[in-house]
């Protein structure tokens, strides 16, 4: 007989279980992980021990003596460029540094548009309506030629600049999606309870409000990393990207724009277009996963 004043306690899931039970039950995404994480452990793995070593003064080093070389001549796993490179040490050092740039760019877009988001959620009124109307103008504007621009500008710019140059206007998308996310939150009961019972507006926006749209937040962050390790290397590709001499993995896909070397020599670029597409195709199956997650987490 069961027990009529007795409670049902029923216990929500929280984001990390769901998101686990969605990669298990989805095969592709959680190859993805698995495949993703393996990569980005061996690159970085790979570039602490060069710099332990000799080897990352060797890679920079020009060799025209030993320029296309075939993959596997004379100890080259993947051959040399032009310049007698080790393509196969520049994609190991491109990977790490277009990681590190995407990575960076996400982190700050996602912080900036996250904060700005729910400012103009919370307060609303006369600042959200001049702020969206700016940030509606900011949209509009074509920000790869305007990051182009800045490049072409900015002289003996570093890593570091590169990666503030490129989050000068990607926040913006971030911010819209807070804002709209969290301008419901912002209107809930606890929200307001939470107002009559005399808590800061910080609190409130961080303790609230951010814990409820926190799986967006990352899911977007997610979503977000491929998109900024396209854009990375699609301008160095352009050659507006990192400073002549530092490795990116679009600049070995650079090789390509000359035809003799896009047909004949193909060991040199198809390695780092094989790495950007296998790295890509995993985040996105990774974040479908994560969104798919979001939803069932929703529903509960």
């Amino acid at each position: 007989m069961v027990n009529q004043n007795e409670q049902v306690v029923t216990k929500v899931p929280s984001v990390f279980s769901i998101i686990g039970r969605e990669l298990k039950k989805d095969k592709w995404a959680l190859a993805s992980t698995i495949i993703l994480t393996s990569i980005i452990l061996f690159i970085f793995i790979f570039n602490i021990y060069i710099r332990m070593t000799d080897l990352y003064a060797s890679y920079h080093q020009v060799d025209i003596l030993n320029r296309f070389l075939l993959p596997g001549e004379d100890g080259f796993l993947l051959g040399t460029d032009s310049g007698g490179h080790s393509v196969f040490g520049w994609l190991m050092m491109g990977a790490a540094n277009s990681l590190l740039i995407a990575l960076g760019v996400t982190t700050i877009t996602v912080v900036v548009g996250t904060i700005i988001g729910l400012v103009l959620a919370y307060y609303g009124g006369l600042v959200d309506d001049l702020a969206m109307r700016a940030i509606d103008f900011l949209s509009i504007i074509p920000y790869l030629m305007i990051i182009i621009v800045f490049v072409s500008l900015v002289k003996n710019y570093d890593v570091f600049t590169f990666i503030l140059i490129l989050s000068s206007f990607a926040w913006i998308a971030t911010a819209r999606l807070v804002r709209s996310k969290a301008l419901s939150e912002a209107r809930r009961d606890y929200v307001l309870a939470s107002k009559t019972m005399g808590t800061s507006d910080l609190e409130i926006m961080l303790k609230g409000i951010l814990p409820n749209i926190g799986s967006i937040v990352i899911v977007e962050a997610t979503l977000t990393l491929a998109f900024n390790m396209g854009v990375e290397v699609s301008l160095s590709y352009l050659g507006f990207g990192l400073p002549s001499g530092t490795p990116s993995l679009g600049t070995l896909l650079a090789y390509a724009r000359d035809a003799d070397l896009m047909v004949h020599k193909m060991y040199i670029w198809l390695p780092a277009a094989l790495l950007v597409l296998i790295m890509t195709l995993c985040i996105n199956y990774i974040g479908q996963a994560m969104r798919r997650a979001l939803d069932a987490k929703q529903r509960l």
